[in-house]
């Protein structure tokens, strides 16, 4: 049943945004190539290298938010740490829906989820990362706890 709504409510952006012929508004300057914005009812993905460099170099243009539960440590640079399956956590603490987002959590599945279900409510900057604090690891990076 949830999934039937999301999807409607997915057609329903879908459908408006491409009569509306608003073009979407263009990102940050990023640094990364993919990290784009795409279509209404899309969400980016980010590489932990670029992931790292945004965080580097453009920390303060985006809210970056640990989404993974229970807790289990976070990356340097984080803003905010809510769990991706409460949706109204998020929205509360996302209030802007044009602001850059970067979504990551341990493995890149519930970030994934609650990227999709932010684009969904019509934030038009959500960025993923794929494979997470896992990957952050394996690149070398350490995690953080607080």
């Amino acid at each position: 049943m949830l999934t039937a709504i999301r999807a409607l409510i997915l057609a329903a952006i879908l459908m408006v945004a491409g009569c509306s012929g608003v073009s979407p508004s263009a990102s940050p300057t990023s640094v990364a190539a993919t990290a784009s914005v795409g279509t209404a009812g899309e969400y980016q993905t980010m590489t932990i290298d670029e992931f790292a460099s945004a965080l580097e170099t453009q920390g303060d243009v985006y809210t970056v938010v640990n989404v993974h539960i229970p807790y289990e440590g976070e990356i340097e640079g984080t803003d905010i740490q809510a769990a991706y399956n409460d949706i109204v956590v998020l929205t509360d603490a996302l209030s802007d829906k044009n602001a850059p987002i970067i979504l990551y959590c341990r493995s890149g599945r519930m970030s994934e989820i609650a990227s999709q279900a932010l684009v969904e409510l019509g934030y038009s900057q959500v960025w993923d990362v794929p494979g997470g604090m896992n990957a952050w690891l394996d690149s070398g990076r350490n995690l953080i706890n607080r």
